[in-house]
C-alpha cells in the first residue's frame, strides 16, 4: 500500500514541468535523439506511470485460485508503453511472475490474465469484450468511456495526473475482487 500511495503523490511530481524539463535532458542525453519534443518526453513519463498503475492493479487484486503462477499480462493494439512496460516482466505479484506479451490477433486474447487494451483499439472493444465476456480475464485501458464498454479498469490524464475507473459488475463477473484499497482510490467505481 506503501509503494501504491507513493506512486500517487509522485504522479503529480512526474508530469510537473520542472521535472518533465529536468527528466527531457537526460533522457536526450543518454538515450534519444536530439529531435525528440517535449510532448514525446511527457508521454514516456505518462506510460511510466500506467505501467507502475498496471503492476499496482494486478497486486491489489484477489485472483481466483485457479490462475497458473503466471500472469500473462499482453498488449493489444499500438504500444504506447515501449521498454516502460517490459519492466514488469518477470516481477513477482503474491507468489506469480508478470509476463510481458505482445498480441495482434485477437483470438489468442484468451491466453492472457491480464490485458491492456490500447487506445488504438477502442472502435473494436465491444466486440472484442462481448468475446471475452466471464472470462477470468483482468481488462485494462486507457481509452474514453472504456468502462461504459466493458473495461474493468481504464486509466486518464486529467489536470496532468493519472486517474482511474474501475467497473466492478465486470471485475467480479469475470472472478475478480478488487482490493477495498484500490476501490477508495479510484475517481469512480460502477457498481
Amino acid at each position: 500500500m506503501h509503494l501504491f500511495n507513493r506512486l500517487f503523490s509522485l504522479s503529480d511530481k512526474f508530469v510537473k514541468r520542472s521535472f518533465c524539463n529536468i527528466l527531457l535532458a537526460l533522457y536526450l542525453g543518454f538515450c534519444l535523439p536530439n529531435f525528440q519534443s517535449e510532448a514525446r518526453a511527457d508521454e514516456i513519463i505518462e506510460y511510466q506511470v500506467k505501467a507502475a498503475f498496471i503492476y499496482n492493479f494486478i497486486a491489489f487484486t484477489h485472483w481466483p485460485d485457479s490462475t497458473s503462477q503466471t500472469i500473462n499480462l499482453c498488449i493489444y493494439g499500438e504500444d504506447y508503453f515501449g521498454k516502460e512496460i517490459d519492466k514488469l516482466q518477470n516481477r513477482s505479484v503474491n507468489n506469480r511472475h508478470i509476463k510481458i506479451t505482445r498480441i495482434t490477433d485477437p483470438d489468442k486474447l484468451k491466453a492472457c490474465q491480464v490485458i491492456f487494451f490500447s487506445k488504438s483499439v477502442s472502435r473494436q472493444l465491444p466486440s472484442i469484450l462481448n468475446d471475452l465476456q466471464n472470462e477470468p480475464i483482468l481488462t485494462l485501458a486507457d481509452s474514453v468511456n472504456a468502462t461504459a464498454q466493458g473495461i474493468a479498469i481504464n486509466m486518464s490524464l486529467i489536470n496532468e495526473k493519472i486517474v482511474f475507473e474501475i467497473n466492478l459488475i465486470k471485475a467480479r463477473a469475470s472472478g475478480f475482487d478488487i482490493s477495498s484499497k484500490l476501490l477508495q482510490l479510484a475517481v469512480k467505481v460502477h457498481q
